[in-house]
């Protein structure tokens, strides 16, 4: 008969905390195998969390979630916290169509109890919820769980900074494994690795107050003096008190975070009391599978893998025989030959150089690249100060990301109008990361900024020019984005030109004839291929089509656009970003300042969140695909022929 095994049991924390504790680490390396089967077949964050396993299963037996609010940073690590809620069984469906999510979902689990997808976020929420918990009149306990390189965030420290004056009871659990996505950056990465394992101070700590509590004689008066008695044991044995404790919150650790019986015992130890407390645990990122803890940053996620060997891992950004690059390759390969000709050209990463592709360009050039860490608003603050004084500063940056330095684009770069470029990766629909990756909303919220130049690549021969316009631009702050997916195949010139800032280009155009109906579609990015392919749709109907790729969201090709508007029948915008303020809102605005009377249809991406799931399935459940455009040109030129039929008969 088949043993059930120990994850099977648990349909809640409340079943882990009935198991007996020689279980517990049986559960752990279960935890671990299903986490493995699952991300060498659906792909995921697999090294984060492996190393959090033991930590997560000994929070859930310990703080009574999920009345206990249970706060994850980086919500990649949160993997064995979804199997220990309910999930379990549905853990197969990580990240597919209709299934669990990769990140912290408030509306998937009561366990959930907040939402996140970046980083250095846990902190903050959890103060928000001891002070709601302290004004409701409530005594639940609050907990974040913050790592994974989510301290090298500011936010970190505005938050701790408050926690420090306001001093909430609230628990946080420093998860130090020594890295983010990439090796950790910062003097706060050293300082923790300068932190000696205090275990005998706090031991120390106890003994010295119970001493004073059974000496009656010494009364009120030494009590009142304790803490001075505890700060001269404490510098016997540690030389200085931490940052945290002089910021007002009380330091514990380093413990082993893979030891359960030190991680359960001393969560027990401190659960209860008074006041703001950071627990520092050590762990391993990737534990138990050798290939993870010797590579944490290749294996931060994965997929198409072998579990027990990792072989045959394909990762994102990785070269494969017969296949273009990647849009991410093209970019860096571009960059170091432009940084080549200008040694003014600095490179910029928030925790991301292998990812971004920059770690070519360190390689290269390793006295003009910085990673700042997980910090966006002081990349790009930094940025505009190498600006000032002389650099061509490029700052690489996932779509999403950079939505955390919209003030820094705004006032420090744009409003001085300083030569920052950005590169914008990971744009448009990410796939099964989800919503809190989706690069959906940077056309928008670029768009706005006075004399910023914004660009968007059809494949990876225009995204070469567009990095050499951007490096020999000398106008101000300039962007362009490309997608996180392999080029289209196109030829790449080896000495590739500069784009005519506010340029597009026509693709394709047809013959127009008198009574045939014809319809412009003005593509941006990598929709331009659909754009062809739906006017290749449109042709075999009898309608007659024009093509062009923009290329500039701003400014705009309005020299180009008035002349297809005033030609075709109806214009049909399409973009990879939100309708909303997007790309198509542009051109509405421009046709309507031009007065030239033309109905524009904007496609684009609805105004609502995007689950996870395939690009090309996402794309064409919005209609974004050939057979979608097709389909709203042709209903958009019927009800214009049929409005036209009304009104002449209304005229007669």
């Amino acid at each position: 008969m088949t043993q059930v095994s120990w994850l099977d049991r648990i349909h809640s924390p409340e079943d882990l905390r009935a198991l007996p504790f020689d279980a517990l680490t049986e559960l752990a390396s279960e935890i671990r195998q299903v986490v493995a089967e699952t991300c060498s077949r659906n792909g995921g964050h697999f090294a984060p969390s492996l190393g959090v396993v033991e930590l997560t299963i000994a929070l859930h037996c310990v703080m009574d979630t999920p009345r206990d609010k249970l706060i994850w940073d980086v919500g990649h690590q949160c993997y064995p916290h979804k199997m220990l809620t309910g999930r379990a069984r549905r853990f197969h469906t990580l990240r597919q169509p209709g299934g669990i999510s990769g990140f912290p979902r408030r509306d998937e689990s009561p366990y959930d109890a907040f939402g996140v997808g970046h980083a250095s976020t846990a902190i903050s929420a959890a103060l928000g919820m001891a002070l709601a918990r302290d004004a409701n009149g409530e005594d639940y306990r609050v907990i974040a769980v913050c790592g994974d390189g989510a301290m090298s965030g500011g936010l970190c420290y505005e938050a701790l900074n408050n926690v420090g004056y306001l001093s909430p009871n609230i628990l946080i659990v420093l998860n130090d494994n020594e890295m983010s996505i990439a090796p950790p950056i910062g003097a706060m990465s050293r300082y923790f690795n300068q932190l000696i394992t205090t275990q005998f101070y706090n031991r120390s700590k106890q003994t010295a107050k119970d001493l004073l509590q059974r000496m009656p004689a010494v009364g009120q008066r030494v009590l009142n003096i304790g803490h001075k008695i505890e700060s001269s044991i404490k510098n016997l044995i540690v030389p200085q008190e931490t940052i945290f404790e002089k910021m007002g919150i009380r330091y514990l650790g380093p413990i082993d975070g893979h030891d359960l019986g030190e991680v359960v015992t001393t969560l027990r130890h401190v659960r209860d009391l008074k006041g703001p407390m950071l627990l520092h645990v050590k762990t391993v990122k990737g534990k138990g599978y050798e290939y993870s803890e010797s590579d944490p940053e290749r294996w931060h996620s994965g997929c198409d893998f072998e579990v027990e060997t990792g072989r045959k891992m394909v990762a994102v950004g990785e070269g494969v025989s017969g296949q273009p690059p990647t849009y991410t390759e093209v970019f860096a390969q571009t960059l170091v030959q432009e940084a080549e000709k200008d040694r003014r050209i600095t490179a910029i990463t928030a925790a991301m150089p292998a990812g971004t592709g920059l770690s070519l360009f360190a390689d290269k050039f390793p006295k003009r690249f910085y990673d700042v860490g997980i910090a966006e608003s002081h990349a790009v603050c930094c940025a505009a100060g190498m600006a000032c004084e002389g650099l061509r500063p490029v700052v690489a940056i996932y779509s999403s990301f950079l939505q955390r330095a919209f003030d820094q684009i705004v006032h420090d770069v744009a409003l001085q109008n300083l030569p920052v470029t950005f590169a914008i990766d990971r744009a448009g629909i990410v796939g099964d990361d989800g919503p809190t990756h989706h690069g959906v909303f940077d056309l928008s919220y670029l768009r706005m900024v006075p004399g910023l130049v914004v660009m968007a690549a059809r494949d990876e021969a225009e995204l070469r020019r567009m990095v050499v316009t951007a490096a020999r631009y000398d106008g101000g702050p300039i962007a362009y984005r490309y997608p996180r997916s392999r080029g289209t195949g196109a030829t790449l010139d080896e000495t590739p030109e500069p784009i005519e800032i506010g340029r597009g280009e026509v693709l394709y155009e047809s013959a127009r004839r008198s009574g045939r109906p014809s319809v412009a579609i003005l593509s941006i990015g990598t929709m331009s291929a659909s754009a062809l392919s739906a006017a290749a749709i449109l042709e075999s109907k009898g309608i007659a089509c024009a093509v062009a790729d923009m290329r500039f969201v701003k400014p705009l090709d309005r020299t180009l656009l008035k002349r297809l508007a005033e030609e075709c029948d109806l214009v049909v915008t399409v973009e990879e970003n939100v309708v909303a303020g997007g790309f198509g809102s542009a051109v509405n605005e421009a046709v309507g300042a031009m007065e030239i009377e033309r109905r524009v249809v904007n496609l684009g991406l609805p105004d609502r969140w995007i689950e996870h799931g395939r690009v090309p399935d996402l794309l064409k459940s919005f209609g974004l695909d050939a057979r979608g455009i097709a389909r709203h040109a042709l209903s958009a030129l019927e009800s214009h022929a049929q409005s036209v039929a009304h009104s002449e008969v209304v005229a007669k």
